[in-house]
């Protein structure tokens, strides 16, 4: 998760689909991407355009391995727009994180994320 937050906090989209698998899939609400060269253009995209000035942030609720070079970590977080030190109820999500450890690091197989709130 901290290179995430490092990757997002430069807007450096290329660190931030280097988190993931080669074939790590990223769902966000209305958005699929899979493998490291969609998720990078996406997020040059989204630095650029909805993300712009923003900073992400979140903590693991729920650690699960089902064996010692994966499994699936529970966070909640959101995006924080400048100025926030918690994201407002329409940026908060719970996020399922599918983690595998390739050559010694841990990346994104999976990541997916949904409101943290229901939506009214």
């Amino acid at each position: 998760m901290n290179r995430v937050v490092a990757a997002w906090e430069k807007h450096d989209h290329v660190a931030f689909s280097e988190v993931f698998t080669d074939n790590g899939t990223m769902i966000l609400p209305g958005v699929f991407k899979k493998g490291r060269g969609e998720i990078s253009s996406f997020m040059q995209d989204a630095f650029a355009g909805a993300y712009r000035g923003t900073r992400v942030t979140g903590e693991p609720i729920h650690v699960r391995f089902f064996a010692p070079d994966w499994g699936v970590v529970i966070t909640s977080g959101g995006v924080l727009a400048p100025g926030e030190t918690k994201p407002s109820p329409e940026r908060a999500v719970h996020a399922s994180w599918v983690v595998v450890k390739r050559d010694g690091r841990w990346l994104l197989a999976a990541y997916q994320n949904s409101p943290a709130e229901p939506r009214r």
